[in-house]
């Protein structure tokens, strides 16, 4: 099914091009996408959460 896809926090940031510091500060500004962790411990993305990030913060160029 689309949109349900879980990435792991590295493959986040590959994906935005961004280091583990620099996110966590992000994500303190209330500025980085959702994130969900799991009982393990481990945080994930939705890849629809994702994209709706990416799309929010779209610019023109």
């Amino acid at each position: 099914m689309a949109g349900t896809d879980k990435l792991k926090l590295r493959e986040v940031l590959e994906e935005i091009d961004m280091s583990r510091a620099a996110f966590y500060r992000m994500r303190a500004r209330g500025k980085a996408p959702k994130l969900i962790k799991l009982p393990n411990g481990q945080i994930r993305c939705r890849r629809s959460d994702l994209d709706a990030w990416w799309a929010e913060h779209e610019t023109a160029a």
